[in-house]
């Protein structure tokens, strides 16, 4: 069986249209984009790396990769999606070689063969989010990177995450996300051992609604960033 929610799929294809609309529901994805983008490539240096983007959706942080000098492949399974990023492609002139696959058949199929990879905002839409840890490591060389972001799961995240985004300041479309799902650090860190990765690094992102600024730190309540390596 495949590892996907087909709620999921869907819920993200009715807003495929909007990926790349700046003042949309993915607005939120765009103002952080630079900060994730900073913080993979001060640790894995991009330029000139075979880079892997699971969960690409419309291709935001896989064209900025790729506008960095990265060789960038992005894998979903919302086809809509998929379309989206690549008509975006070939309007900016930022080539990024996008696939309709599972991570899981990706790892069966090309093992160990990106210098780095990406999961951002995935792992809280999957069933089983500890069998992406695992293909995402065995599709890393060894000695390579792999970057994971999601939202933690205790009572600040519900209220900012879930009740603040969605239902007071509309960041986000009711129902994006599910509670339930999101994984505390400590969680994530453990699926990654267990999939062979050693954890480098945890950083929080917050927002000042205030400011309207997103910020990276050392408070991970919310939404967190991870870096792991594959040992040589």
């Amino acid at each position: 069986m495949i590892n996907v929610d087909e709620t999921e799929i869907d819920k993200f294809s009715q807003l495929a249209h909007k990926w790349w609309d700046m003042s949309g529901e993915f607005k939120p994805l765009h103002e952080i984009n630079p900060l994730r983008l900073g913080f993979i490539d001060e640790r894995a240096a991009i330029t000139g790396k075979q880079v892997l983007d699971v969960g690409c959706g419309g291709g935001i942080l896989a064209e900025s990769m790729a506008s960095l000098g990265a060789a960038v492949t992005g894998i979903d399974l919302a086809k809509k999606s998929l379309k989206v990023a690549q008509l975006h492609s070939l309007e900016s002139g930022v080539a990024v070689d996008y696939r309709c696959v599972a991570v899981e058949e990706l790892a069966e199929e090309s093992p160990a063969s990106f210098d780095v990879v990406t999961c951002m905002e995935m792992l809280e839409h999957v069933p089983d989010p500890q069998s992406v840890v695992r293909s995402c490591a065995s599709l890393v060389k060894p000695g390579g990177w792999v970057f994971f972001s999601t939202l933690n799961r205790n009572a600040k995240s519900y209220l900012l995450a879930v009740v603040g985004a969605e239902y007071v300041l509309n960041m986000l479309p009711r129902g994006t996300h599910e509670y339930a799902r999101f994984l505390k650090p400590s969680e994530l860190s453990r699926m990654a051992r267990n999939a062979g990765l050693d954890m480098d690094a945890v950083r929080g992102m917050s927002y000042n609604p205030l400011t309207r600024i997103y910020s990276l730190g050392e408070d991970t309540a919310v939404n967190y960033l991870m870096a792991c390596r594959r040992p040589e």
